[in-house]
């Protein structure tokens, strides 16, 4: 139901394009110049930061998707004449508890998680508090880290999960193509570049992820939960230099990255876990029809 209501007399997969298209080729763009010029971004944002503060690199990185979430809205309702809310769910509202459901359980394992850590190895961190630059990052992440969070859910597990859907007529189809072009746009991000391609199972594996709970939900509401938590924990909690979030933070990860279990755990233990708790606590049913099945088509429009 998630996907066939997004469907409309005289549906037109060209329309799809324009957005994700521009994005993903800005994206391209800014990853080819890296390697043609040789840039390192690790130095880049770190010059940057130097030059800027912390605060006004972390507005100009992520303001721009924030505009982006409010362009993408309005082509959806103006040009698709559709709803923002049938875009966002198949449930008569928003399920707001499913939202901060998602927010709490990811948001919750993530500090326990570092703090163990911290705790385990204080060598690996430094104290990097600031009492007013963290206030101000704390004011600026909540407004900002919601909005491209949502951006990004709402291009792949909403758009391009309904258009793609509609347009392959099949569900898996949507979900695998929408998880592998969520990961491939995190290529040009600095951690690639410092911990190698191995992490793009990471980000693959989270794109399926979501995909997979948007679908079994019939709706984003616990996608968009967790992926607000996930960006606005650690930009508020944990910063390093070789990430893409430079911020003011309460630590600061002094340690050299590594590529191995530490990128391949979550997607091959915790996300599964989650999985089971989440389809427990909203009985959810037949997978495999709701992640390979058939799309069919509603005989009148659903809004």
């Amino acid at each position: 139901m998630y996907i066939e209501q997004a469907y409309r007399k005289g549906f037109n997969f060209a329309l799809y394009l324009p957005i994700p298209v521009v994005f993903l080729v800005m994206m391209v763009l800014n990853y080819v110049a890296i390697k043609l010029l040789n840039i390192n971004t690790e130095d880049l944002l770190r010059q940057q930061v130097e030059e800027k503060g912390e605060n006004r690199v972390f507005v100009e990185l992520i303001a721009p998707l924030s505009v982006a979430l409010v362009l993408l809205l309005l082509w959806v309702k103006y040009v698709h004449k559709q709803t923002i809310r049938s875009l966002t769910t198949s449930r008569k509202k928003v399920d707001w508890g499913r939202i901060f459901f998602a927010f709490g359980i990811w948001a919750s394992f993530t500090i326990a998680v570092t703090l163990i850590d911290f705790y385990s190895n204080p060598g690996h961190y430094e104290w990097n508090f600031e009492p007013v630059p963290f206030a101000i990052l704390a004011v600026l992440s909540i407004v900002l880290i919601p909005m491209q969070t949502s951006f990004e859910e709402y291009l792949f597990r909403g758009y391009l999960m309904q258009g793609i859907g509609i347009a392959t007529r099949t569900r898996l189809a949507a979900l695998l193509t929408t998880s592998v072009i969520f990961g491939l746009l995190h290529i040009a991000n600095p951690e690639v570049g410092k911990m190698g391609m191995l992490i793009m199972v990471y980000y693959i594996g989270t794109g399926l992820f979501l995909g997979i709970i948007t679908l079994m939900d019939e709706g984003m509401e616990l996608a968009l939960g967790f992926h607000a938590a996930n960006n606005l924990v650690t930009a508020l909690l944990v910063t390093s230099e070789w990430t893409a979030f430079q911020t003011n933070s309460v630590l600061k990860e002094v340690t050299e990255p590594q590529a191995g279990i530490s990128i391949v755990f979550p997607v091959v233990i915790i996300f599964p876990i989650l999985l089971f708790i989440f389809s427990k606590k909203y009985k959810w049913h037949n997978w495999k029809e709701k992640l390979t099945g058939k799309v069919v088509l509603p005989t009148h429009e659903i809004y």
